[in-house]
């Protein structure tokens, strides 16, 4: 992909917003989620689109529909965050383009973070929406998961687990900059480190610590590159090319691959890591 003043904007803009969180000494979970949130409150969101809270399973979940949106076909979207922020709110915007892009509504969930919730929670939150969206009728052959970062992870963490039960599994999933690695151990963690404006080993390795509570990092429902994804459903992963996390995605598809699944992996050149989560860029004032 070529490189364009527009995906500049965008790059400097991840910089920008990046840059203390980054380089603090020590970070504060209270006041992480709040800069978050203020980060994301800035995305704009179409006033026709519908955002509905609801309960799924136990679940705080929003329905997030644009308008044309086929009800009929949902996506289950797992947010990004480390595990330890995010939530609904901080991707609302995103969720609103994809049902416009897509037509289709998005259920995206508010699972449990850490540290206050450890792993595997959120896997276990999940699960528990999952099964509430068959409940209501929901046809599986029309169910796409999707996520980004650890929620990118959380896909394939949740088909092993749907696959272990004995649900019906849905169409298919979509890992977006897969964190699918949490001991930090893939080459482009260091080769990368340089260039990824978003996210470095330090602050991941503060997530991870955040969210096993002293457990196995190598734990197949934490770690996915480690499970066995015989049986999964068909699989689009994407990463951007100067990211940390993009020999996760590579080792998320080969795991992929080995294990039978029909695996998709693009890898966007000069692409940070989620880019997909930022607004279009408005054009730069010339007054």
């Amino acid at each position: 992909m070529a490189k364009s003043p527009e995906l500049d904007r965008v790059i400097e803009s991840y910089r920008v917003r990046a840059e203390a969180r980054l380089t603090a000494q020590r970070w504060c979970v209270d006041d992480d989620r709040a800069s978050y949130e203020r980060a994301t409150a800035e995305f704009p969101l179409d006033k026709d689109v519908k955002c509905d809270r609801i309960s799924a399973g136990g679940v705080t979940a929003e329905w997030v529909c644009a308008p044309g949106a086929d009800v009929s076909r949902t996506l289950l979207y797992l947010h990004g965050g480390g595990y330890v922020i995010g939530s609904c709110r901080t991707h609302r915007a995103m969720m609103a383009r994809m049902s416009a892009a897509a037509k289709v509504r998005v259920l995206a969930l508010d699972y449990r973070l850490a540290p206050e919730h450890v792993f595997p929670a959120p896997v276990e939150d999940s699960v528990a929406a999952y099964r509430w969206l068959l409940s209501t009728g929901a046809d599986p052959r029309k169910i796409v998961v999707g996520g980004e970062s650890a929620g990118g992870a959380l896909v394939v963490s949740l088909f092993v687990a749907l696959r272990y039960l004995g649900e019906p599994l849905p169409a298919a999933g979509i890992s977006i900059s897969p964190w699918a690695d949490l001991e930090q151990s893939g080459d482009t963690m260091s080769s990368n480190a340089e260039v990824d404006p978003s996210v470095n080993r330090e602050r991941l390795e503060w997530f991870a610590g955040c969210y096993l509570g002293g457990k196995d990092p190598r734990a197949p429902l934490a770690s996915p590159i480690y499970a066995d994804m015989t049986g999964l459903p068909p699989l689009l992963i994407m990463a951007g090319s100067v990211e940390v996390l993009v020999d996760d995605a590579r080792r998320l598809a080969a795991n992929g691959e080995k294990s039978g699944v029909d695996t998709t992996l693009e890898i966007w050149e000069d692409m940070p890591c989620t880019v997909i989560s930022c607004p279009k860029p408005s054009s730069p004032s010339t007054g």
